[in-house]
Order: structure tokens, then sequence, then C-alpha cells
């Protein structure tokens, strides 16, 4: 088990799920990856759950809010990247060419947060912890494992990172792309890739990836749950074994096993 007292400033810490029926997707995530959930008021008949392994916190979901769905933005995972103030790093993406969609604000006393807009169209939300640090266990089933970016323009989204982060690129070749590990120091801090043409129509956006024991078993027992495969099993040579799936709301997510070194 990889427990995380602290996350460094400048890499990944956290993911919610913004959906449209808490309970279905308890459901779904407890089947495929055998979450435990406490729920966290948040507002009337409203709550943040917090969702489990072991006792501890891998990641949360809670109600869409009405303005995004009125919106047309679509159930989806949010990743989250810690920060040593959420202000000036919210400050700094904007002088980077990012938008900011939604300014610091507490997090009664768990942090203070700030949601932007990469100039790609990404979204990223920043995390200045306090009471929460953010995901208690990460890499081990049911856990995050990697979080990745699709995006339209690399060079520019490359630039906005290194910026505001620190990152450094390491490019490798793939069969029809250029894949991009960022990294902050020695540390792999997450991926990039560009939207393919044959993902027209898809959004700029940071995926997440969850560790599974066996992605093909994975993806079968997501589809049991009424899960969609938008990606079926494949092999990432050297790297190891994905799927892309559907949550029964429509929250896009990929299922992960690293390659047996």
């Amino acid at each position: 088990m990889t427990v995380m007292a602290t996350h460094a400033p400048g890499t990944f810490c956290w993911a919610d799920l913004g959906t449209t029926d808490p309970a279905a997707a308890k459901r779904f995530y407890a089947g495929l990856f055998g979450w435990s959930f406490d729920d966290r008021p948040m507002g009337p008949d409203q709550f943040y759950t917090m969702c489990d392994i072991g006792g501890k916190h891998v990641a949360a979901l809670y109600p869409q809010q009405d303005d995004e769905r009125s919106a047309g933005i679509p159930p989806h995972w949010q990743a989250y990247i810690a920060v040593d103030s959420a202000d000036k790093a919210a400050a700094r993406a904007t002088e980077l060419g990012g938008k900011l969609l939604a300014p610091p604000f507490d997090v009664f006393e768990a942090g203070r947060m700030a949601v932007v807009q990469d100039p790609t169209g990404a979204v990223i939300a920043l995390w200045e912890a306090r009471n929460h640090a953010g995901a208690g266990m990460v890499g081990d089933p049911g856990a995050i494992v990697w979080n990745e970016l699709a995006t339209g323009d690399t060079a520019k989204a490359a630039a906005f990172y290194s910026g505001l982060f620190g990152w450094t690129g390491e490019e490798m070749k793939m069969e029809k792309f250029t894949y991009t590990t960022f990294k902050l120091g020695d540390q792999m801090a997450g991926g990039m890739m560009p939207i393919l043409p044959e993902w027209r129509g898809m959004p700029p956006n940071w995926g997440i990836y969850f560790a599974v024991e066996n992605v093909d078993a994975s993806a079968a027992k997501a589809e049991q749950l009424g899960g969609t495969i938008s990606s079926p099993p494949a092999d990432i040579p050297g790297v190891g074994r994905f799927a892309v799936v559907r949550d029964p709301q429509g929250a896009m997510f990929s299922l992960f096993k690293p390659a047996q070194g």
C-alpha cells in the first residue's frame, strides 16, 4: 500500500466525480473497485462523499450542480494539483494565458482551491491543503495511478504547465503520435498526448487512471455494472495495459496495470 500523508506542490493530489446520480455511482464504483463511502454534508440534502479503500480516502464524488448541467457539462472526473498557495497559483495561471473558472475559495477547513482552464481548454483544479491533504493512497488497486492530458496543442500546454508548476517534458515517439511525460525534478508528474484525428469532437481534458489487478477482468466487470467500454483493453509496450471506461452516468476514466518490471 502506497500511503500518502502529504502531496508535494506541483503533483496530482486528488480527484472527484461530479455525477447526476450519486447513489448509482456509488453502486458502480463499489462493485468495480471495492470502495466504501463516507458522506460529508455540503448543503441542504447534498453530500460530498469520500471514497475509501481500507480507511484511506482515494477520491470523492458529489451531485453535479445545476449550473454545470444547464451549461451542458457532462458528468466528469476532475483532477487536482497541489499548490503552496491557491491564490498565487491562480494568479500565475492567468498570467500564463489560463482562464480562471472559479477564483480561489475556502472549502470549509479542508483547504483552499481554484479552478483553471489552461490555454488549450483543459480544466484543472488547484488545491492548497489544510486539513485535507488529498488522496491517502495512490498507485494501488482502486486508487489513482496516473493523470494524462489530451489536448489539441501540446506545445502550448507544455509551456503553460512548465511555467505554472515547473514541470519538464520528456518525449517518447509512439506509433501515431509523440507522448510527453511531465516530470517535477526526478518525479513523474503526469502525461500528455495530442487529440488524434479519430477522436474528433473530444474536448481537451485531464484523464484519470485507476490501478487494477487485471484490466480485462475489470473492464468486463465495468460492463456488467452498466458501464461501457470506450477503448477496449490494449497493451502499451513496455508501459502496461489499459482500457477506457464510461460509467453509467457518462463520466470517463481509465483502468491501468503497469507492465511487470
